[in-house]
């Protein structure tokens, strides 16, 4: 009997996400049919995330926060970045990215900061000039120099043609920084992850129409406050496109790889590098070392 409601459990979130790739693709006359859903499709795709369960702080036993890098240029880290242009593949297909910058300038994401502790809150005002630079040209300075005054003033404005205008997009990302909680669940005996924020890392725009490459962090996003917007933007499948997986889903069954920068310690919750200076085999060995720790206090639950 539990078998049996486990397979109708498959079946039903197999229908969400098979309803949820594009829609009437194989029944359009038109290019232009492909997408729509009928009125039983909308009903049905009306799904929310799933929602995290109640864990009282009696029930954590131990518990550990620690901070990720994830590179972007592996390939099992791919679906968060691509696809950067989204000219090509339509409105269904975004980058992480891309996801969070939409869901900001909407102003449906707010919850976002200027730090991994959530201490500064920032705005898409504040944020105006790490995502967009305007510089003007050696031109344009010598047509603003001809008559200052009426420049200043307002009464004349350069053309277009004297502004460089640099933008971030989705191909400027070099990673991610992903704060996330550990913890062993002593009601159900299981050591579970629970991901509380993430950031982008990029250039800003600024150092980008410099020439400058050097990854900054762009913002920290708390991560259980986009889990809705994240459930409807879908990443690639590359075993079955029939089937994309949700960036939510994705981000909470952790299919990524990620690289322990960082873990709360009494040293002020320093990072790997500044104990293991200029040695990244020794921070990769150190990470992994970090990474054991928290799998062996689960094993040692076990010994009798």
């Amino acid at each position: 009997m539990k078998l049996k409601n486990f397979l109708l459990v498959v079946l039903s979130v197999v229908g969400v996400y098979s309803t949820s790739a594009q829609s009437n693709l194989l029944n359009a006359k038109t290019p232009a049919d492909i997408g729509k859903k009928t009125a039983a499709q909308m009903e049905s795709d009306n799904d929310k995330p799933l929602p995290y369960g109640y864990v009282h702080d009696r029930d954590v036993l131990m518990g550990k926060t620690i901070w990720e890098l994830v590179d972007i240029d592996e390939r099992i880290n791919f679906p968060l970045y691509y696809p950067v242009d989204t000219a090509f593949v339509g409105k269904d297909r975004r980058s992480l990215f891309a996801v969070l910058l939409k869901g900001i300038k909407d102003g449906k994401i707010t919850e976002v900061y200027g730090d991994d502790y959530f201490n500064t809150k920032k705005t898409l005002k504040d944020m105006e000039s790490v995502f967009k630079f305007r510089d003007t040209t050696a031109a344009g300075i010598d047509e603003f120099n001809t008559d200052i005054a009426a420049y200043k003033s307002g009464k004349k404005v350069l053309d277009k043609q004297f502004i460089n205008e640099t933008e971030l997009d989705a191909s400027d990302i070099t990673g991610y920084k992903i704060k996330g909680y550990w913890y062993f669940d002593k009601r159900q005996s299981e050591l579970k992850y629970r991901m509380l924020a993430i950031c982008p890392m990029a250039t800003e725009a600024r150092d980008k129409a410099k020439g400058n490459t050097d990854a900054i962090e762009l913002f920290w996003v708390y991560f259980p406050s986009i889990r809705d917007i994240l459930h409807e933007a879908k990443s690639f499948n590359d075993r079955n496109s029939a089937m994309p997986i949700s960036f939510d889903h994705l981000l909470n069954s952790r299919r990524f790889n990620g690289v322990i920068y960082k873990e709360e310690n009494v040293y002020g919750d320093r990072q790997v590098d500044q104990y293991m200076k200029d040695n990244a085999q020794m921070q990769l060995l150190e990470s992994e070392r970090i990474k054991e720790k928290i799998r062996n206090f689960e094993q040692d639950m076990w010994n009798y």
